[in-house]
């Protein structure tokens, strides 16, 4: 490749039909859940003081960005928004952006921050009930309650009771991170970038597994970008063997519970 290919302004657009290929409509379904994650090739998705723009180049902003423009809501955790004030909209696609979901237990998170701009995507907060921290003017509160009321599947739960179904995990670690521990990720996208950092903050994290037999090794499909990054599109779900006969057969509620935890019990045994 050149270098003009190479240093292209992260903030320019590409043209890469490509990325439609691992566009996840997925309609129909009650619950579809994607991550997102960006790193270099040895495993880190910031420099040791948090530079993170850019590791990856414009091909992997541009599946982002598609990504969003496909799901019903984009979530984030605090740390994120306060590391990295992001727009989370759609802007390098067509597309409608979806609605941004910030979970922020204690109200952290600036009323000012970028995500928070009222330009017609729906802003929720899931936040401890109780918590009194101002939010920008017509951004939601969702009350979470309950020792669990963090878990990965609650969150899912409320998300689902405001009719949002499809949703994309975009950061940052620790929440991309516990999202995988719980089994509740259909599908993980990492890009990988052709530069070696050295230290730094790394991507994903799980209990660390005893033996070969333990790791999570999900169906996956790699695609190379022109601009050197590598796709790596995980299928989760596949790997968890959730069949569709096994939806039929239980109550809505009962059904999702079952997939995860039996999804998390097949990913540390698929080999």
């Amino acid at each position: 490749m050149d270098d003009t290919t190479r240093h292209r302004s992260p903030h320019q657009a590409t043209t890469a039909p490509e990325v439609a290929i691992y566009h996840p409509v997925h309609k129909g379904e009650r619950l579809f859940v994607v991550a997102q994650l960006g790193q270099s090739l040895d495993g880190r998705i910031a420099t040791p003081s948090g530079e993170s723009k850019y590791i990856n180049g414009p091909h992997a902003l541009d599946h982002l960005h598609a990504l969003r423009a496909g799901v019903d809501a984009v979530m984030v955790g605090v740390g994120t928004v306060i590391a990295d004030d992001p727009l989370l909209t759609v802007r390098r696609v067509a597309g409608q952006s979806p609605a941004r979901v910030i979970i922020d237990p204690s109200g952290r998170a600036d009323p000012s921050a970028r995500c928070f701009a009222a330009d017609g995507a729906r802003r929720i907060v899931l936040r401890r009930a109780g918590v009194a921290a101002p939010v920008a003017e017509g951004v939601e509160v969702i009350a979470m309650e309950g020792a669990g009321a963090f878990e990965p599947a609650a969150m899912l739960d409320a998300l689902a009771a405001l009719g949002l179904t499809r949703i994309l995990v975009e950061g940052g670690a620790h929440t991309l991170s516990a999202f995988l521990e719980a089994g509740c990720l259909d599908a993980l996208h990492v890009f990988v970038s052709p530069v070696i950092l050295g230290a730094g903050r790394i991507g994903l994290t799980r209990k660390a597994c005893d033996t070969l037999a333990d790791a999570l090794r999900p169906a996956a499909r790699a695609h190379v970008f022109p601009d050197g990054d590598v796709l790596f599109a995980c299928d989760l779900a596949r790997a968890a063997g959730r069949e569709a006969q096994a939806d039929d057969a239980q109550s809505s509620d009962s059904k999702s519970n079952a997939i995860r935890t039996a999804r998390a019990r097949r990913l540390r045994a698929a080999g």
